[in-house]
């Protein structure tokens, strides 16, 4: 695959600061380029960047609705009305159930939770969730990670007597539910300083507020800021901002003290004895609590968090690594499916978006199947199948497309839709399937330059390997936790020589271990490329090539090092530009 590396100097301004912050924080200048480029133009924003402090967090009232919200909760506890929590059947959906069940069974025992299903019921809030509430007496919902478009839903329960508390954090129509709340920091008017909050985000918001307006310690709440990491990891929202300290906080818990249900999937995960990035959330303990409304049911997701023992967590997490497995498979069959259809059926040539229809395939799944087609022909895919007898299905795009908006302009020819910029999903009658895909298409043609087909590395700062030090690494570790608009660093380094002992590894030699020096150094520096091997003869030609990267700690027989994970090798593509 040939990348694009894009990678922009500083403005003279910019370096100004830059080297003004380097004098006043004593680091690197090339980590001052890389604050400044994250916005911290000031040694006080620095500070703040570098210690994520628990007194940062917003005042949880400055959301719109909180304190009707904290009203009717209250209400409902001093009358001992039953509650029922009602989440989505996804990571952010589970984590954001569990943990506001957590809080409230303090206080009462009144209470239940709910996850619909997603084959029976499909995404939201569902007329048999509520008939559900009804049948068990409830007359408070609170609803997480969904419900803000429930119009309809809302007064059907209201019908019934039931009221609702929604906590979203998904963009909002211009007409909001009919309840007694509705918090949401997308709200057109909502002043509150942060909108990226992920659905349990908001559902820590709301017992952060509980806990103030009844003078409950702060310190009550920390044991819930894992399940918070786990939500913004999986969920891939901004990790910036209340986001970065909510996610900072949440990985010192689950690396000290985790809650059981997550000690559970820790295990099976094999990450007992590892400090627990946000990568291995994304990768390992996200997708096994995935698993659950994929394949079965997302209650069980919700059950495992709140497990009372280790025995019981452990048992509950053997089922869920079962589902996963079971995922796994399917996922890959029909991503094999879906290719050979496109493969054998579509001119790509001519097409700037996928949308592809098959009714047998599995709802579980289609999303995750959405994003390996973006990843393999670098345009956005909408994978949809047959479900309670509409088409339905999930939308991945590329960077620079929105597809929320896509979808959107579709509205008046869909049944549902929801999500973010990057993935959404949908659901339609069959009758209006073939204008969907014609003017989706029509959408992408449109918006979709050549440029954004191509696959891009975006690089944040060039680096000699002199400058790579053990201070250098361990100012650079301050800028974690990683994820979106705060990423790990890709650095690039010009003008690299084989040390001569470079070769092709792995199993079929795919990988390529580099060992290099450059103009600043005599002494080898360490660096893998993952199914790189076909650059081997580059780089045992003597000739000087180029690398970009990004630095990682490797542990091997007890010993840690730093090695250079290289994204790409190039004989000087950007030569005209260093």
């Amino acid at each position: 695959m040939i990348y694009k590396w894009n990678y922009e100097a500083l403005t003279t301004q910019q370096k100004e600061q830059r080297d003004d912050l380097a004098k006043k924080l004593g680091i690197s200048p090339v980590l001052c380029q890389l604050l400044i480029q994250r916005g911290i133009s000031s040694s006080e924003d620095a500070y703040k960047f570098f210690h994520p402090n628990l007194k940062d967090l917003h005042d949880p009232f400055l959301l719109p609705d909180m304190d009707k919200a904290i009203k009717r909760i209250e209400k409902a506890l001093g009358q001992k009305q039953r509650i029922l929590i009602y989440g989505d059947y996804d990571v952010d959906g589970t984590t954001a159930v569990a943990l506001v069940y957590k809080f409230l069974r303090k206080f009462t025992t009144n209470l239940d939770y709910y996850i619909p299903d997603r084959y029976d019921e499909g995404y939201g809030i569902s007329e048999q969730g509520i008939d559900y509430a009804e049948e068990t007496g409830v007359k408070l919902i609170i609803a997480l990670d969904c419900g803000i478009k429930a119009i309809e839903k809302v007064a059907y329960a209201k019908s019934k007597g039931i009221d609702f508390i929604i906590g979203d954090h998904h963009m909002p129509d211009e007409i909001l539910p009919d309840a007694v709340a509705v918090i949401d920091a997308k709200r057109t008017d909502s002043t509150y300083p942060y909108e990226h909050l992920s659905g349990c985000g908001v559902g820590f918001k709301l017992v952060q507020a509980l806990a103030q307006n009844n003078k409950i310690d702060f310190s009550e709440l920390t044991d819930l800021l894992d399940l918070v990491a786990v939500s913004v990891a999986s969920d891939i929202v901004p990790i910036t901002g209340e986001n970065r300290v909510l996610t900072y906080f949440g990985l010192k818990q689950i690396n000290s003290n985790p809650s059981l249900g997550l000690k559970g999937i820790i295990e099976i995960c094999g990450l007992t004895y590892k400090g627990i990035t946000v990568n291995d959330i994304i990768f390992k303990i996200g997708p096994r609590i995935n698993a659950s409304g994929r394949m079965m049911k997302g209650k069980e997701a919700v059950d495992l968090l709140l497990a009372n023992t280790i025995e019981d967590a452990r048992e509950k997490s053997a089922n869920i690594d079962h589902y996963n497995d079971d995922r796994r498979e399917l996922d890959k069959r029909i991503t094999d499916e879906a290719i050979q259809f496109i493969d054998g059926t579509v001119d790509m040539s001519k097409k700037k978006s996928l949308v592809i229809y098959d009714e047998t395939w599995h709802k579980g799944v289609i999303g995750i199947v959405a994003s390996r087609l973006t990843e393999k022909y670098l345009r956005p895919a909408v994978v949809l199948t047959k479900s309670q007898g509409l088409i339905t299905g999930s939308a991945r795009s590329v960077m620079g497309f929105d597809v929320y908006k896509a979808i959107e302009a579709c509205k008046d020819i869909l049944e549902n839709f929801g999500g973010h910029t990057y993935a959404a999903g949908l659901s339609l009658k069959e009758e209006n399937l073939a204008e969907f895909q014609r003017r989706f298409e029509a959408l992408s043609l449109e918006m979709i330059a050549p440029e954004m087909m191509r696959p891009q590395i975006c690089i944040d700062a060039e680096l000699s390997f002199k400058e790579i030090t053990p201070k250098f690494i361990s100012d650079l570790a301050g800028f974690a936790p990683f994820g979106p608009e705060n990423l790990n660093p890709i650095f690039v380094t010009w003008d690299v020589q084989d040390y001569g002992t470079s070769k092709p590894v792995g199993k079929d030699n795919v990988h390529l271990k580099l060992e290099m020096t450059d103009k600043t150094t005599t002494i080898p520096v360490n660096g893998i490329a993952f199914r790189q091997s076909s650059n081997s003869e580059i780089v045992k030609s003597g000739r000087p090539f180029d690398i970009c990267y990004t630095l990682e700690e490797n542990t091997h027989n007890g010993k840690t090092n730093i090695q250079l994970y290289v994204k790409d090798i190039d004989t000087g593509q950007l030569s005209d530009s260093h």
